[in-house]
């Protein structure tokens, strides 16, 4: 197979990729970075290819090893994140006048409550254990197979049913006890602190009753609202949506006041 059928075949998937890259390294550069190294490596490894699994499978095993040894260098998440990301937005003028600058000037710099719902995921995922975090995004966002996650990530489908059950349960729990969408308790106030910047009091309210998590926080169990999520999530590229560049900011604002990004304002 030469370099051109290759990256034919390679494009099928690419797009789809890309996003699960992001959603585990949360950095446009990053993605790329991964991307490229992913396609670089098993064009050179097609040879030992040998059809136990799909072509994208076998190729998200060699993106997911990537991102893991780039991922291990780092330290895990804390629930309280994405707090931290809006005491320093808060306490800074400049950032904030980012924020207003890419909201309204770029083409991908709208805010939507259910693209920040999809962050808030990829938020909350990053606490989890690596693996957690790989079988959780892979099954539920991407509709891979116990099977073929287990291939990916060299385990048994029993012991991905563990990581699967485990990180669920992880998450369904952080959002319950932070998510103020659901719980009016919750100690999270992200979502609807932004909606009020970036949002007139009345599209608020109309922004907040399309989504079927709100209109279910009362009457679905929180599992249901799990997968409630997840439907959400599923339906949003991260990297190819209206508000794209906008949580971008957001995101590099979060990774600097968790100590990952040493400067908001410096090149990456």
């Amino acid at each position: 197979m030469d370099i051109n059928d290759f990256q034919t075949l390679f494009a099928e998937f690419q797009n789809p990729l890309k996003s699960y890259l992001y959603r585990l390294v949360t950095d446009r550069n990053d993605v790329e970075d991964l991307t490229h190294d992913t396609f670089i490596r098993a064009f050179s490894k097609i040879s030992t290819f040998n059809q136990e699994s799909s072509l994208k499978t076998w190729v998200f095993k060699i993106a997911t090893n990537l991102a893991y040894d780039h991922l291990r260098r780092q330290k895990r998440w804390q629930a309280d994140a994405q707090d931290r990301a809006a005491d320093l937005a808060i306490g800074s003028e400049e950032i904030r006048q980012v924020f207003w600058m890419v909201h309204h000037t770029s083409p991908y710099g709208a805010y939507e409550m259910k693209e920040h719902i999809d962050y808030c995921f990829t938020c909350i995922s990053k606490t989890l254990p690596i693996e957690n975090q790989v079988a959780l995004i892979l099954k539920d966002i991407y509709d891979f197979q116990v099977r073929e996650i287990g291939l990916i990530l060299g385990k048994t489908e029993g012991v991905i049913k563990h990581l699967l059950n485990d990180a669920r349960s992880t998450m369904t729990d952080i959002f319950e006890h932070r998510c103020a969408l659901i719980n009016k308790n919750g100690v999270c106030h992200q979502c609807s602190h932004i909606n009020e910047i970036f949002n007139p009091k009345q599209d608020q309210q109309e922004e907040l009753m399309k989504l079927d998590l709100v209109k279910g926080s009362k009457k679905y169990n929180r599992e249901e609202l799990y997968a409630l999520r997840t439907m959400l999530v599923k339906a949003i590229d991260p990297l190819h949506a209206s508000g794209t560049d906008f949580h971008e900011e957001i995101m590099k604002c979060l990774r600097t006041a968790i100590g990952e990004k040493k400067d908001f304002f410096a090149e990456e």
